[in-house]
């Protein structure tokens, strides 16, 4: 049975904030401006975001607030909360362990009508996790319909606050630059916001609908280290140990539930394996670049454009670019919800044509997960 995307909607929080006001928002570690932010942002070419904070540091929407507005964006007189037969929800950022983030966004929502509700917790991936979790349940007639929605509120973990007791332990700080630059570099790439999507069996008629084709997910994981991580640290020997490994008071000094980055694994793996997989897939599936009539690679930064263009030049699987559609300059980094970002914003973007064919990608660099699908306008 088909499945299709026949409406996707957004919901950011509060006003955009440019690179000269993030500190604003997010604070001053050790209450001095950081060293780190202007080159950062210099090489990830994002000029704005949004953050569910305001300038006292106070948070304006939770999560799950703003995973349910998405939802809520999807209803209409054809589409009621009770009309909904399964929920899907992704995240990086839940702000409880337990209840699952995705009962929480159901509860938010409300409505009278019991459902199932399926929800992933990760990384970038979990988004397109609950994408294919919808996807499947559709295809296979389990569900009728399926809202897949995406959410982060990563900005309640970049706050300076939450690295104060580290700052003040550590005063060789800068006789560390790399420790610092790790817990720091996430500080000014993440934002916050979210974007549901909804699927049904048959083709929208009011507006574009995207048929799924396909949606491959693979992780690297037994051969590759850790390389973003949080609630967690690294010992000598490179282990991930997690949070409940350490006393409680390592949990501040330690800054332990900071988003980190290893730069060096990042920069060594993200793109080529991302590639590699990318080849493995025109096999499986059969297509060419020439079969692509738009390509939305989800990137971290607009550092890593030039070098997935010349990657996948080398290894004979080249997209130019004028068939590229992203959104990462004008809404930042969202992590999970990237992905449902760049395809919300073509589906109302006027520029679809019957018979296009859609290639998405999201690189993770947790310890390495991608995931492509293939979606053809309708």
């Amino acid at each position: 049975m088909n499945v299709y995307i026949n409406k996707g909607s957004r919901f950011l929080p509060n006003s955009p904030v440019g690179n000269d006001e993030m500190e604003e928002y997010l604070g001053m570690t050790g209450g001095k401006p950081s060293k780190a932010r202007r080159i950062i942002l210099r090489r990830n070419g994002i000029k704005q975001r949004y953050y569910a904070l305001d300038k006292e540091g106070h948070a304006t929407h939770s999560n799950v607030e703003m995973a349910a507005q998405a939802v809520r964006g999807l209803l209409d007189d054809k589409l009621t909360i009770d009309d909904i037969d399964l929920l899907t929800c992704g995240t990086g950022s839940p702000e409880q362990l337990i209840p699952s983030h995705g009962v929480m966004v159901h509860g938010e929502l409300g409505g009278s009508k019991n459902i199932e509700v399926v929800s992933f917790a990760g990384s970038c991936c979990t988004g397109v996790d609950a994408l294919k979790y919808a996807y499947m349940a559709v295809s296979l007639g389990m569900s009728k319909n399926a809202v897949a929605v995406a959410s982060e509120r990563l900005s309640a973990w970049m706050k300076a606050s939450y690295f104060q007791e580290e700052s003040e332990q550590l005063a060789a700080l800068e006789d560390q630059p790399m420790l610092a630059f790790q817990k720091e570099f996430l500080r000014w790439m993440l934002s916050d916001g979210a974007f549901a999507l909804l699927l049904q069996h048959e083709p929208a008629t009011d507006g574009p609908a995207l048929r799924v084709d396909w949606i491959d997910i693979t992780s690297y994981a037994n051969t590759k280290d850790t390389c973003m991580y949080a609630g967690a640290d690294k010992d000598i020997d490179g282990h991930l140990n997690g949070w409940a490994s350490y006393p409680q008071k390592d949990w501040l000094t330690k800054s332990l539930f900071a988003v980190k980055q290893d730069t060096r694994l990042l920069s060594e793996n993200i793109v080529p394996l991302g590639v590699e997989y990318l080849k493995q897939l025109s096999a499986k599936y059969g297509f060419t670049p020439d079969d692509v009539d738009w390509f939305l690679p989800h990137m971290s930064s607009m550092f890593f454009k030039d070098i997935i263009l010349e990657e996948s030049k080398a290894r004979g699987f080249f997209i130019p670019e004028e068939k590229w559609f992203y959104n990462l300059p004008q809404i930042g980094n969202i992590g999970s919800a990237s992905a449902f970002a760049m395809i919300e914003e073509l589906m109302n973007s006027g520029k679809l044509e019957k018979g296009q064919r859609i290639l998405v990608m999201i690189p993770e660099s947790a310890r390495f997960s991608y995931c492509y699908c293939m979606l053809t306008v309708e």
